[in-house]
This record gives C-alpha cells, structure tokens and sequence, in this order.
C-alpha cells in the first residue's frame, strides 16, 4: 500500500510534463491575437512606387511606324497681323478642313491645308474653295519643297536642326492656335505639328496623339528636335508637349495668351510631370 502511495507523485509528474510538451508545438501554430496585429499593421503599398514599376520602360515598347511625309498642300493668305490668319483658319476648320497657320519666314502669316497625294488633288480642292469665294490666290506646296526631301534627295543638311530653327521662329509671338489640345487648356501642340509639318513629316494635331507615334528615347539620349511630353494635371495622362532644343532645354507654347518661351526639363515643375520623349527620326 505504501508503494502504490509512493508512485502517484511520480505519475502526476510524467502527467504534467507530457501536457506541457503536447501544447508547445499548438501555441506555435495558433493565430497572433488581435492586438498583436494591431501592434504590426500591414504594410501599405506605396501607389507611385507601383506606378513607376507598370511604367513600361524603351526597350519594352512596341515598335511604331515612321511618321508619313507630307504630300501636296495647298497655301493661302499673307496677314500682316496673327488675328487675321488664326481667323481665317478657322473659317477653313469650321467646314471640315485641316488647315493650319503659320509665321512665314518673310515675317507673314500665312494658312496651309490639304495633305494631297498628287498635284491634281491638291489643285482640285483649293480650285472649288476658291469658286465658293473661301480663298482668294493660292499656291500648291510639293512634297519635294519640304526639307526632309531635300536632305534626302541631296544627302546634305540636318533635320533635326531644321526642325528647331522652324519653332524658334514662332519665339515671342503670343499663342492663339486654337488647337485640339485646348478642352485640356493647352494648345502646346499646334507648335510641335506645324514645326514638322512645315519641314515635311504629318505629325498629328494633339499631343496625345503625338506619344503614340514615333520611337520611344530615354531623357539621357534626348536630340535636338525629338519631343518631350508632360502630364500636367496629375497622374500619366499627356497634357502637353514641347521640342527639345539642347542643352536640357525645349520650346514650347504654355497656354493661350502666352508666348511661345523657352523653359528648362530640370526645372521643378517640368521635371515633376515629365512622362517621357518621343524621336521621329
């Protein structure tokens, strides 16, 4: 009897220990309470981090056709004065014409339409224009008048120079283009298309537009010529554009009313929104 006695304190020992060893391995898989996950929230995603990782980067871009060169246009007008020529242009928009105005290299004004694929065509349509009354004596512009013809045909010259010394033309001169661009309160766009226009290559109206085509070029490797573009509302969306000159410099028209300036890509503000360039050539 007293040996029996004698076990139990033995027995409630290895009973003890046992419960302990089973219930370590549980307290190690059991869920955290709440208020140790309070202590260690979660960590919150950082939004512009994970916008710069979606950001496709040049290489991953697919590529895009050339822009087309210009064909045969028609030419109208000689205003001394700009509210003339933006006026009259937009008579020319009204019925559905794409037209456009610009600073000559006499110092004029002039209004340019059309982008025909021969002579007839052109000719055609600034004829019936002209026996509607819509314009007075006109000039058909050919494809081979345009500097990238010439540079090609000869061999000789720099687009890229061309490009820049056509929108530097338009320095100084108050802004009233009137284009697609002004529902976002720019117009800057105008600026970039006539600039090519002018030297033969169609590049299109808005600056939206304008990033979808042509080659996608890293900031280190911005030339003279090739466009940079901006979001300036916020977020990725292309609100403006503007031409690279050199020197981490573009040209560009801020907003109606203003005059066409230079301004700095390292600046605050433009470095901030930039969103990337875009080469044509």
């Amino acid at each position: 009897m007293l040996v029996a006695m004698n076990r139990y304190p033995i027995l409630l020992a290895l009973l003890i220990l046992f419960l302990l060893c089973s219930c370590a391995p549980l307290r190690r898989w059991t869920v955290p309470p709440v208020a140790s996950q309070a202590a260690h929230p979660a960590p919150v995603q950082d939004p512009i981090a994970g916008l710069l990782e979606k950001s496709p980067s040049c290489e991953q871009e697919k590529t895009v056709k050339p822009l087309q060169k210009m064909g045969f246009s028609v030419q109208v007008g000689a205003f001394s004065k700009l509210n003339n020529a933006v006026r009259f242009k937009e008579t020319l928009q009204a019925r559905g014409i794409d037209a456009y105005h610009f600073l000559h290299e006499s110092g004029l004004y002039k209004v340019r339409f059309g982008n025909h694929s021969n002579y007839r065509l052109a000719r055609n349509e600034a004829e019936r224009l002209q026996g509607q009354g819509m314009i007075g004596n006109f000039f058909i512009v050919i494809p081979e008048n345009y500097a990238a013809a010439r540079i090609d045909r000869s061999g000789r010259g720099n687009l890229r120079g061309e490009l820049v010394k056509t929108a530097q033309r338009f320095l100084g001169v108050p802004y009233r283009w009137g284009g697609e661009d002004r529902k976002n309160g720019f117009d800057c766009s105008g600026l970039t298309m006539v600039s090519y226009r002018l030297n033969g290559l169609n590049l299109p109206r808005n600056s939206r537009m304008q990033y979808r085509v042509g080659r996608c070029v890293a900031k280190k490797d911005l030339q003279k010529g090739d466009l940079v573009f901006f979001a300036t509302k916020g977020g990725t969306r292309v609100t403006h554009v503007g031409m690279y000159t050199g020197n981490n410099r573009f040209i560009h028209a801020p907003r109606t009313g203003k005059t066409i300036r230079f301004a700095n890509l390292s600046s605050k503000f433009w470095r901030n929104t930039y969103v990337g360039a875009r080469t044509y050539l």
